[in-house]
């Protein structure tokens, strides 16, 4: 996309089948696919014998020859990565248990083996989709009335393997929405080591997830109250080597790791700003991709902000949502979001609690949307119906498009909906301010569908977003154009709260509590 402001383009005439409720602005420029932003990621080459004859073809090498290859390699791929010789740094020391002798190895031949280890990787090489977005938290020389922001952004590469991407912008008084330029360099976020784990809670987590048996049970009574990484994997081997171990311990404790492995801390390069870091899978559970964070502004009951991000991690099997936690955009903490109600993709946490409680819109059985709320964002356990498909251009699945937006009129809540040959649309709908399972406006045609040069992409027929911001009397809401690439659109909160409050129509569902007692 272009990174000053390119004049928005009004909708072409509607056709059959109705029309936008409001006046729609889009942003012609896209945020497009792009296979020059790479990273370093570890290469297998295919197994411990094949790390070893590695490892003896460059011990075989001369002092000078060495030198000449790691001085030549440095100059191809110096440019591309900031200080790549601390990614052939990490990715020797991951290979390091599988050659022979390698302490012994001078630092330069540690690190010309390391880029035997190293491989590319096109963060954007296919597609930059289902944006999110948020007031950015450093608004320090912003023009008069003006508005920064950070907006995230799904990003896939080789093997359609999603990871989470940035960039920052702005948002005049009038309006005008425009961005900052991105950075071709890339840097992965790195997992802060020495995690810590409640004991009760860990064990919780495993009951849920279907994981917990007997054959566990040695292992967490052997466990702290709080504990780390480091003692959780001495415990596991120590419990492991009992002679009176229980049948189906080895699944039970790769369960466990897998768990805490799910948990974790990320912290950003020093070097490196929020549009040049990529949150790329970490965990075994998010090894397929991180798909759809939807941020939140949370503002807490003493005024602090909180950023919260939810997202779907996938392993190829099965999706776990996650909860993403950041009050600077350096340091991020991961965490599975737990709970009987925690299931399926789309959850949008409410920006502050109501009625002293955590709120948050979900969709449990994949058709319709629900509201549930929590004393913890990071559990759920009471879920109530919100609203089903009304229209015909939602009549196979509503979900929502991002987190709440709080106005006078009541919280904006922009939803898509699935219609024939699954066209998919934007819609809102308004909940109440003091008790949002109370659903008090609906727009009964989309606010957003796919026009004609957007129908096309690698999921054809998709208008989608996971969130927006308003700003003055403007909505900012970028969206995703058939899971291809994205782009802004804007309008007027003005009419479109005129319009929500024209159309009270109730949803086709009880009002029936699912409280988990």
């Amino acid at each position: 996309m272009s990174e000053t402001a390119t004049a928005p383009t009004h909708p072409p005439a509607a056709a059959a089948g109705g029309s936008t409720p409001v006046r729609v602005d889009r942003y012609p420029s896209r945020f497009q696919a792009d296979d020059k932003r790479v990273i370093a990621r570890y290469f297998n080459v295919g197994g411990a014998e094949r790390i070893r004859r590695v490892g003896e073809r460059v011990a075989g090498m001369t002092d000078r020859e060495v030198a000449d290859l790691l001085t030549l390699t440095i100059e191809r791929f110096g440019d591309r990565h900031r200080r790549v010789e601390k990614s052939f740094e990490r990715h020797f020391e991951r290979a390091k248990p599988d050659l022979l002798d390698p302490d012994a190895l001078s630092n330069e031949r540690k690190l010309l083996l390391g880029s035997y280890f190293t491989m590319e990787y096109a963060i954007e090489a296919a597609a930059l989709f289902n944006p999110s977005i948020v007031p950015h938290p450093d608004q320090s020389g912003v023009e008069d009335g003006g508005l920064r922001f950070i907006m995230s952004l799904r990003a896939t590469g080789e093997g359609h393997v999603s990871s989470i991407v940035f960039r920052t912008g702005g948002v005049s008084g009038d309006g005008k929405v425009s961005f900052d330029p991105s950075s071709r360099l890339v840097a992965k976020m790195r997992v802060a080591q020495d995690q810590t784990f409640e004991k009760k809670l860990f064990f919780q987590k495993l009951i849920e997830m279907g994981a917990y048996t007997e054959a566990a049970k040695p292992a967490l009574d052997a466990l702290p109250a709080e504990f780390h990484d480091e003692q959780l994997e001495a415990t596991l081997d120590r419990v492991a080597g009992r002679e009176d171990l229980p049948e189906g311990y080895a699944e039970a404790a790769e369960q466990m790791r897998w768990l805490a492995h799910s948990n974790y801390t990320l912290k950003i390069p020093e070097e490196s700003g929020p549009d040049e870091i990529v949150i790329f899978p970490t965990s075994e559970n998010e090894s397929r991709g991180i798909e759809d964070v939807r941020f939140t502004a949370f503002t807490d009951d003493d005024g602090e902000v909180t950023y919260y991000g939810t997202y779907t991690a996938y392993n190829g099997f099965r999706i776990l949502p996650q909860l993403l936690e950041t009050k600077d955009f350096h340091t991020f903490g991961i965490h599975t979001l737990n709970g009987r109600y925690v299931q399926n993709k789309g959850m949008a946490l409410f920006p502050r609690k109501i009625n002293g409680r955590y709120m948050m819109i979900s969709r449990l059985d994949g058709e319709n949307m629900f509201i549930m709320n929590s004393d913890n964002p990071r559990f759920w356990n009471r879920a109530q119906k919100l609203c089903g498909p009304m229209y015909p251009w939602e009549f196979v699945q509503i979900g929502n498009c991002g987190p709440p937006i709080e106005t006078p009129a009541g919280w904006l809540l922009l939803t898509h909906g699935v219609g024939p040959v699954r066209r998919y649309c934007i819609g809102a709908c308004l909940l109440d301010l003091d008790d949002p399972s109370r659903v008090i406006g609906h727009l009964d045609r989309p606010l957003l569908e796919p026009q004609e040069d957007e129908r096309d992409g690698y999921v054809p027929n998709v208008v989608y977003s996971c969130g927006a911001l308003v700003h003055n009397d403007t909505l900012v809401l970028p969206y995703a154009v058939s899971d291809s690439a994205s782009t802004v659109a804007t309008l007027s909160m003005t009419e479109l709260l005129n319009q929500l409050t024209k159309h009270s129509r109730s949803c086709p569902l009880p009002d029936r509590r699912m409280d988990g007692r």
